[in-house]
């Protein structure tokens, strides 16, 4: 559909879930984009990592589609831009670190000179067709986070991106509260707000309190301090840096994407006076209690830094006495991965500080009294609660409507909401859903290759081949093989119970009882099926080669 003389807000990702946010916003016949990200699999789809929103929708009206606009650098907000963005073709926005970390995807991606980024600094407003924009200074765990400030014929948006308040960022000048009182006061119809921490009932924290908490905890360290944190919080980046300066500490980094983060930072005029690094190949040379590494890898990544220092594949070697703090929190579904990683490095000795022993990190999202403070200061008409859960989203519209807030809008993925004019309603529900990056290839989430490879993730597959003359005669053995099934010692028994079940499909003299082939097939298939599933209880995907001999 085309917006008509209204403002429309579809949601294909980030709601309903927390993370692979892209955010339509439409009106007078044109769509523009608010961030296009990605999440990882988690294990729900077997071999794969990377997941990304279902675009279908806006691909098929791609020549109404204006723009992108991003908020800010996070993989959940820019990183499906090399996936995706070069099939939709249009220009993506940014501020200058957001956009460094963007080009640099870009490039790796052969999209350099195919794509259009615009750097667009904050508090400057900007045109893209029927809408107005301006990127609000807000505090969040990365450089330049923002809001999006968006004007429309129907009234002006608030977009808060991912953000939290803090009276001490370290890095980078959020908006005051004059600044976003005054944008309030000229009126806002709705605020597009940030749900991830709204079961939290206090504020989020500041990291200036961060760092005076890890620079007490390692001055008392005599060992040696690896610190893992999430690469893109340069403000934490640069606290580390500091504390390793005070305590005279030389700095190694473990992991591409924290060399990535700080190439990108200086760059644009952050961490220029962070201490020069050393490779970490070089580590091992040093006195222990001199050095301080900072590592990739805290939510137990497999082929992170952090997890190879575990198992000893790594240049840099950690033995008793060593000390690693986790100055990051666990991201929900990463415990097991986190805590076979601590266990590994229990084992060898380490002692191990995380955020619930000291107040060495905090989150980059609002809680309660955060939340309360910006609904306060923007006075919407409209609450649409986004970024989180269903869980999340239908608490953060309660407690608007228990701060004074008019309407709200509890929407998922797929709703087409209607914001103006007239009350907000759900005009519309289109298709919304997941792709899935497995190998080069990008598929439905919801295909037949994943089904098909959970069903052989679950229950194993069995290979069966047979060979048929012209006359629909048996030619030789019948071959099986299982792969994944439950069998162990009791394969050969199985494999000639199996055989006997394909035979009794043959008459005395050995031709199939069925001319077609593929009821045959389908025959042969279910024979074994059967017999498996006696076996094991399990049933697993069988596919049958038929090779007719002529």
């Amino acid at each position: 559909m085309k917006p008509k003389d209204e403002l429309l807000f579809l949601a294909l990702g980030g709601s309903g879930e927390i993370g692979m946010n892209a955010n339509l916003y439409g009106c007078q016949g044109k769509w523009v984009m608010a961030d296009l990200g990605m999440t990882f699999s988690g294990g729900d789809y077997p071999g794969v990592d990377l997941v990304f929103p279902d675009l279908e929708f806006i691909e098929e009206r791609e020549e109404d589609l204006l723009a992108i606009v991003l908020t800010h650098g996070h993989e959940d907000h820019i990183g499906a831009l090399p996936y995706l963005a070069g099939d939709l073709g249009v220009p993506l926005y940014a501020t200058a670190f957001t956009a460094g970390l963007i080009a640099r995807k870009l490039e790796e991606a052969g999209l350099k000179d195919e794509l259009d980024l615009h750097i667009i600094e904050e508090n400057t407003d900007f045109a893209i067709g029927p809408f107005s924009f301006r990127y609000v200074p807000l505090a969040h765990s990365i450089a330049e986070g923002n809001a999006l400030l968006i004007d429309t014929p129907h009234g002006k948006i608030f977009h808060t991106g991912d953000w939290k308040l803090d009276d001490e960022p370290l890095i980078g000048t959020p908006s005051t509260e004059a600044e976003l009182r005054a944008i309030g006061d000229a009126g806002v119809l709705a605020m597009v707000c940030d749900s991830t921490n709204v079961f939290n009932p206090n504020a989020s924290g500041s990291e200036g309190d961060v760092r005076r908490e890890l620079s007490d905890l390692i001055a008392g360290i005599k060992g040696r301090v690896v610190v893992t944190t999430f690469a893109s919080n340069v403000a934490r980046m640069d606290t580390l840096g500091q504390i390793a300066k005070e305590t005279k500490r030389t700095v190694s980094l473990a992991g591409r994407s924290l060399h990535r983060i700080l190439e990108n930072a200086q760059a644009n005029g952050y961490l220029m006076d962070f201490p020069e690094t050393i490779d970490f190949r070089d580590v091992d040379s040093l006195d222990r209690s001199q050095t301080m590494v900072i590592a990739t890898g805290g939510q137990g990544e497999t082929n992170a830094a952090l997890a190879r220092m575990a198992s000893d594949s790594h240049p840099i070697k950690l033995s008793a006495g060593d000390t690693v703090i986790f100055s990051t929190k666990e991201i929900p579904g990463n415990e097991k991965s986190i805590g076979y990683l601590i266990n590994n490095l229990v084992a060898k000795g380490v002692n191990i500080i995380t955020e619930k022993q000291f107040h060495i990190h905090v989150s980059g999202h609002p809680g309660k009294p955060e939340l309360a403070a910006m609904y306060d200061w923007i006075q919407p008409e409209i609450l649409v609660p986004v970024h989180g859960e269903l869980r999340h989203m239908t608490e953060q519209a309660r407690f608007g409507e228990e701060c004074g807030i008019a309407k709200t809008v509890v929407q998922t993925n797929g709703d087409m909401i209607r914001l103006a004019p007239g009350d907000p309603e759900r005009v519309d529900q289109v298709r919304s859903g997941r792709l899935i990056l497995d190998g080069d290839v990008i598929l439905p989430a919801d295909g037949q290759t994943m089904n098909q490879r959970r069903k052989i993730a679950y229950n194993g597959t069995i290979s069966v081949a047979i060979a048929l003359d012209e006359q629909n005669r048996r030619v030789g053995n019948v071959e099986i093989m299982p792969f994944g099934v439950p069998l162990d010692e009791d394969e050969d028994l199985f494999l000639e119970e199996a055989d006997e079940a394909v035979q009794k499909l043959f008459s005395r003299k050995g031709v199939a009882k069925t001319g077609d082939i593929n009821i045959l097939r389908e025959d042969i298939r279910l024979a074994v099926r059967r017999v498996a599933t006696r076996w094991t209880g399990k049933k697993p995907v069988v596919k049958v080669l038929i090779v007719e001999q002529g």
